[in-house]
């Protein structure tokens, strides 16, 4: 499927929206520190995985058949988004809001193009490899800043685990978001593909959300930040990025996703106090570089008219 110059920067805008409002995740939760990662992560993408899947059961509906039909690709990106938010949310629980947050985001692009390669043989630009890697400097250079600040003997170890689980989280939300993508190279509507897999998800989150949730009911705080991750980064923000995703490439995508550590340094900075010191603001500026080279259009001359858009409403 190939998306007009405009469908393109729509789907980038879009994943933007997406990445700022997820960047506000982490600061999110640290108002709620009596409650798990695993509940944190549960609710966030348990609950908001089934108002997604609400707001398409007409379109899941009337695509059932060919959901069927790809039942491997839904399952596979089901079981990533169940395990995503748990891996994610640990990891900033034990490396903190910045290197978590780095760590999980910051991998996906890399691991998302590998998946690519593998499974769709797909052959990355040069100008997408120096992007990506000005992105991944970028995210080393944070990480860097931030550990720096810690005392290396007691943090240490759990920085080493967040660090694991922050790559587990890298590669499930590079899965699901392909697993995604391939549903709607089915002709899949997008709301109908990511209603699906992440309603399947939430289901298989639930488990987790009653057997840890109940610290959301110790106060009106721990509530509220409850129903703001569920609502607003997880529903409102996974809408953005299903509209995105149905109008550029995955690793596209989740290249553009970087935003969301620097706003969650900003964030964590301001609101929680973790210190970004200069080294951290240089990886803040490479990023900023790598979503330059990665978002900006290629100009290309063609004696051929471009063929029509198939992007799926």
């Amino acid at each position: 499927m190939t998306a007009s110059p405009k469908e393109h920067l729509l789907g980038v805008a879009s994943v933007v929206v997406a990445s700022v409002i997820w960047g506000t995740t982490g600061v999110s939760a640290t108002f709620a520190p009596g409650v798990s990662s695993a509940a944190i992560g549960a609710a966030a993408m348990g609950v908001g995985g089934l108002l997604q899947a609400s707001i398409a059961i007409r379109a899941i509906a009337r695509n059932a058949a060919a959901l069927h039909l790809q039942w491997r690709w839904l399952l596979l990106g089901a079981l990533a988004v169940a395990i995503y938010p748990l891996a994610f949310y640990g990891s900033m629980r034990l490396a903190g809001v910045t290197v978590g947050t780095v760590i999980s985001i910051g991998s996906a692009p890399l691991l998302s193009a590998v998946i690519e390669m593998v499974m769709d043989g797909l052959r990355v630009t040069a100008r997408w490899t120096i992007g990506a890697g000005l992105g991944l400097i970028g995210m080393a250079l944070l990480c860097i800043a931030e550990s720096s600040i810690h005392s290396a003997a007691s943090a240490a170890p759990s920085i080493i685990v967040g660090v694991a689980l922050g790559l587990l989280a890298g590669f499930t939300y590079a899965l699901y978001s392909w697993a995604a993508r391939r549903l709607m190279q089915r002709h899949i509507p997008s709301r109908a593909a990511m209603g699906a897999i992440f309603g399947i998800g939430g289901l298989l989150l639930m488990p987790v959300l009653f057997a840890t949730g109940a610290p959301f009911l110790a106060s009106w705080t721990n509530a509220a930040v409850g129903i703001y991750m569920a609502s607003v980064p997880m529903f409102l923000g996974y809408v953005c990025f299903g509209y995105g995703l149905a109008r550029i490439a995955a690793s596209t995508a989740t290249t553009i996703t970087l935003l969301e550590p620097v706003v969650a340094a900003v964030l964590a900075a301001v609101i929680v106090g973790e210190r970004l010191p200069p080294l951290g603001w240089t990886g803040v500026a490479l990023i900023f570089a790598c979503l330059v080279c990665i978002t900006l259009p290629v100009r290309t001359r063609s004696r051929t008219p471009p063929a029509p858009s198939t992007t799926p409403a």
